[in-house]
């Protein structure tokens, strides 16, 4: 359905159309698996046991759902600021709700980036065989972090390029991975299928939804794309429909070819312990060398979009100017360093369960948030309400599992992050008081 010309962003209106259906699929994809079926697969199996093929299954479900929402939203209101232009459009009247928003999808980013520095630094430990020298996983992954940062501030052409070609190699050796496994499940090794109660499948869908957050790179694109109200849409749930059978073929070769107690003790590393049996170690440098290229694809992609919402945000005066500031190849560097930084600071300090949960909740919130942006919005979206209730219902549902696991098995990730979303909330009150008081 067509949307207005007037809500697009006269701003973006001039940009070349260069993103066909193909195009936006691979963004999306590549934005999603960047790392999360290598980070969270452990503790998937952790919590649904043999049905968490299942649970990337609901997973996908509710990605999907709420990817309705962006989508109406996006081909209506065209900016890189995304989820928060969106609320800034709903509550015109009331920019503390967008700006708060927006500061806690910049903490959900940061607690992504983490994530996959977290990984990297796992994954790159055991490839290097030091994964028993407890310094290597934290000094690697800071490592990876400043990396992506310099080469995000020198804005390098050739990164483009070979992101392209780090997302084709990752998802090969996934492929074979998968294709492989698949020979050599046991049925036997996967009874009862539902092993661990039907909650505990809502349960892991909530703990993987971060691993479907890449496709919301695709609506941040909609400028960029050719025939925007037929092929977003499209790329959107096609990069999920791929993606999810990526996840959920994986996590049935996983729960398929390894105990779960095996799972458990790498659960850091956990693909790689399930490519053993199945590939030997050759299979275990395949899917060690797939997890950093993933991971590296994923921080990179991160850092640059991340560190634009903060330019988007801090143009509103709803963030600190210095967010505003581009070097000499037009990088909002302030934001980048920033935001690097203090993922630094969360990889180091976080166990991977406090982060892969924190990521989850965050984007889970903002999902219902934006959800909520597109219901008050939606005679100017044409949005049909049953699918916006539906996912609203779903993720409130699994959110509130997720908090009672947690609340239940860690209490340190649950006021982690009560914290973080605290220390975001009157961060914002403050600033905006200095920026009253400055006459802004």
């Amino acid at each position: 359905m067509p949307m207005t010309p007037s809500a697009a962003d006269p701003r973006r209106s001039d940009q070349p159309k260069e993103l066909g259906l193909f195009e936006l699929i691979a963004i999306g994809v590549g934005g999603m698996i960047g790392g999360g079926i290598f980070s969270i697969l452990g503790l998937a199996v952790d919590v649904s046991g043999n049905a968490a093929p299942l649970g990337f299954l609901l997973g996908s479900v509710i990605a999907a759902i709420a990817g309705y929402s962006y989508v109406r939203l996006a081909l209506t209101f065209r900016s890189d600021g995304a989820s928060f232009t969106y609320l800034e459009k709903a509550f015109p009247d009331r920019l503390a709700i967008a700006g708060i928003a927006g500061w806690t999808v910049l903490v959900g980013y940061i607690g992504t980036l983490a994530l996959y520095a977290f990984t990297f630094g796992a994954y790159a430990s055991h490839l290097f065989g030091v994964e028993s020298f407890a310094l290597s996983r934290p000094l690697l992954s800071s490592g990876s972090l400043v990396l992506f940062l310099l080469i995000n501030l020198t804005g390098a052409k050739a990164m483009g390029r070979a992101e392209d070609v780090a997302v084709s190699i990752k998802i090969l050796l996934l492929a074979i991975l998968a294709v492989v496994g698949l020979s050599t499940v046991s049925v036997e090794r996967m009874t009862p299928l539902v092993n661990h109660g039907a909650s505990s499948i809502l349960l892991c869908g909530a703990l993987v939804f971060v691993a479907f957050e890449g496709f919301q790179l695709i609506t941040n694109a909609v400028c960029e794309t050719r025939d925007p109200e037929r092929n977003v849409p499209r790329g959107v749930f096609g990069s999920i429909a791929v993606t999810s059978l990526v996840y959920v073929t994986i996590a049935w070769v996983a729960v398929g070819n390894l105990d779960a107690a095996a799972i458990h003790e790498a659960q850091e590393y956990a693909l790689a312990a399930v490519a053993q049996p199945i590939l030997g170690r050759a299979g275990v440098v395949l899917v060690d060398i797939a997890a950093l290229l993933a991971t590296a694809s994923a921080m990179n992609a991160t850092i640059f979009g991340a560190s634009h919402l903060a330019y988007e945000i801090s143009k509103d005066q709803l963030a600190p100017r210095a967010f505003s500031h581009r070097n000499g190849k037009a990088v909002p560097a302030s934001a980048a360093i920033v935001i690097t930084l203090l993922s630094v600071l969360l990889t180091n300090l976080g166990t991977l369960e406090i982060i892969a949960s924190f990521s989850s909740l965050t984007f889970l919130l903002v999902s219902i948030a934006v959800s909520v942006a597109n219901l008050r919005l939606r005679e100017q979206t044409r949005a049909a309400p049953a699918p916006v209730y539906l996912g609203m219902v779903l993720m409130l549902a699994t959110t509130v599992l997720l908090v009672a696991y947690l609340f239940e098995h860690n209490v340190g990730a649950l006021l982690f992050a009560g914290s973080a979303y605290g220390a975001v909330a009157l961060s914002f009150v403050v600033f905006r008081r200095l920026v009253r008081a400055r006459g802004g």
